[in-house]
């Protein structure tokens, strides 16, 4: 493991303590064979049975959330909405379920690369500017072309993701309650570095169902 990226010790703790000393550390991707990462503004902590927020809110270790409770410091990706993947980091001693949501970068390495690949994610021509490269998670994961064939993998740098330690003076950190969720939104787990504009824009609560479309009428 190359100096300066942390190791299974960090990920083997408390969540939310994991969570907020994420931020200001080093993301790093080789997906693809292109090097891009950025540093982490914004993450969401996941608990275990009784966060009812959480995948391991469940009657038990499921195929989908099996991993949150596998060994700390590996990557659980899942794909929701249809279309995003989220990249969540393992927490917690293993068989303990944790994890941490990585919500938005602020791109530092490969931005051309990372640009190219949000185009060709929402199949558009039209730019997206920097600072919205990946202000989000389906966002960032799109980015750092990061997809379920990199579920359960190690963020040693062994294979595709590293995480390097933050480096430079203390954060500002804010809390909020979680973004997009039916249940547990209320819960103060959200963290960010205040007034950085990478920082998503989505705003913490309870998931707004888009309203169902009536055949024949635009809506």
């Amino acid at each position: 493991m190359r100096p300066g990226v942390l190791g299974t010790d960090f990920f083997a703790r408390d969540t939310a303590t994991v969570a907020r000393d994420l931020l200001g550390c080093v993301l790093v991707s080789t997906a693809g064979g292109e090097t891009t990462s950025g540093r982490i503004v914004e993450t969401e902590a996941y608990l275990g049975a009784d966060d009812l927020g959480s995948h391991a809110a469940t009657h038990g270790i499921t195929k989908r959330n099996a991993v949150m409770y596998g060994p700390p410091g590996h990557a659980y990706v899942y794909f929701t909405y249809g279309n995003h993947h989220m990249l969540n980091f393992v927490t917690e001693p293993e068989g303990t379920a944790g994890g941490v949501l990585i919500r938005a970068i602020e791109p530092i390495d490969g931005v051309d690369a990372m640009l190219r690949r949000r185009a060709e994610s929402r199949r558009s021509a039209s730019p997206v500017a920097v600072r919205d490269v990946a202000n989000g998670p389906g966002k960032l994961t799109a980015a750092l072309g990061v997809d379920l064939s990199v579920n359960g993998e190690p963020l040693d740098g062994s294979a595709t993701l590293s995480v390097l330690a933050a480096r430079g003076p203390s954060l500002a950190v804010g809390t909020s309650g979680r973004i997009g969720l039916g249940s547990g939104h209320e819960a103060e787990l959200r963290f960010y570095i205040e007034g950085d504009r990478h920082v998503s824009t989505a705003r913490p609560g309870r998931r707004v169902p888009s309203r169902p479309r009536t055949k024949g009428v635009s809506t």
